[in-house]
């Protein structure tokens, strides 16, 4: 048994209350929007190109202990350390041991797209082993077929994507679109990402299911043209990478770009327009997919 704490603190101390936890004792510690799940909640952390908004005005610091920690005597040394005068306010539970891995896998099934394409763990059997069959698990990486924006992608591809297109994963994450795109029937297929463990992840999941399918980091220059370019990042990246997306769509290609909310669609769009003209193919859930070709005649825009 353990005893999970919950402490409130503001943004100014909930880092130094979290730190004093540590060194007296706690086998862990997390940090948490008190306001979360409310209209006053706010993200932490900004968009890349924005600056980050630091932590929440109102925090709770969540450490666990176990069981045989003298609570009060360990909170008044680890809230005087972090310069409270008192104990914050705090609350326990009781936290049982269990399967994690089991408790963990029990969370995520398999994830229908279309009728043609599911995403499965590997811990479970395909409810349709005739469908095209994505094999991936929860991981390090963006992308498993459980968010709007995924799924938004993986059924564009589904309908689109012909025997021996060349694709373009741009910010690949897992890999969930490219691998997609490949099973679906795509040729050269190319995943791109910043992170490092991002390919990682993505190195795996290929050779899991069995693809072809290269990787690159974008730190390296990106030269060809590709049938088809697909982006599942965030409005601003997005935004900034215009040119350079725009630039790597063949001529006749489509572009298809999500996650973007509803609401960022026209940004997106006015962004794009010396490119490229983007449409709303699709809304789930408050999120869009942006539709594109490009045009088979006049000069390829440089990036």
């Amino acid at each position: 048994m353990w005893t999970s704490v919950t402490l409130q603190a503001d943004a100014d101390r909930a880092e130094r209350l979290s730190d004093a936890l540590m060194e007296c004792g706690a086998l862990s510690v997390a940090i948490e929007d008190a306001d979360a799940g409310t209209e006053a909640e706010t993200p932490q952390f900004g968009e890349p190109g924005h600056d980050p908004v630091g932590l929440w005005a109102h925090s709770r610091v969540i450490a666990l202990f176990d069981e045989s920690v003298e609570l009060i005597e360990t909170l008044a040394t680890a809230a005087a350390m972090a310069g409270f005068s008192a104990v914050p306010q705090f609350t326990t539970q009781a936290v049982a041991e269990q399967n994690w891995v089991q408790l963990t896998q029990s969370q995520f099934d398999p994830i229908r797209i279309t009728g043609r394409l599911w995403i499965v763990p590997s811990w479970h059997e395909s409810p349709d082993p005739d469908a095209i069959n994505i094999q991936l698990d929860p991981g390090m990486a963006f992308g498993t077929g459980s968010h709007p924006t995924t799924r938004l992608c993986l059924e564009w591809l589904c309908d689109n994507v012909q025997a021996g297109q060349s694709v373009l994963d741009y910010g690949c994450g897992s890999g969930i679109l490219g691998i997609a795109a490949a099973k679906l029937g795509a040729g050269r297929v190319l995943g791109v990402d910043i992170d490092d463990k991002a390919l990682e992840a993505a190195v795996f999941n290929i050779e899991q299911n069995k693809v072809a399918m290269k990787l690159q980091s974008s730190s390296i220059a990106l030269d060809a043209t590709f049938e088809i370019v697909v982006a599942n990042i965030l409005t601003n990246p997005l935004c900034i990478l215009a040119p350079a997306l725009s630039a790597r769509v063949a001529r006749g290609g489509k572009i298809i770009l999500s996650g973007v909310l509803e609401t960022q669609a026209a940004q997106v769009i006015d962004t794009y327009a010396p490119f490229i003209t983007l449409r709303i193919g699709a809304v789930l859930d408050g999120w869009v997919r942006l539709e594109g070709e490009h045009s088979s005649g006049g000069p390829s825009r440089p990036c």
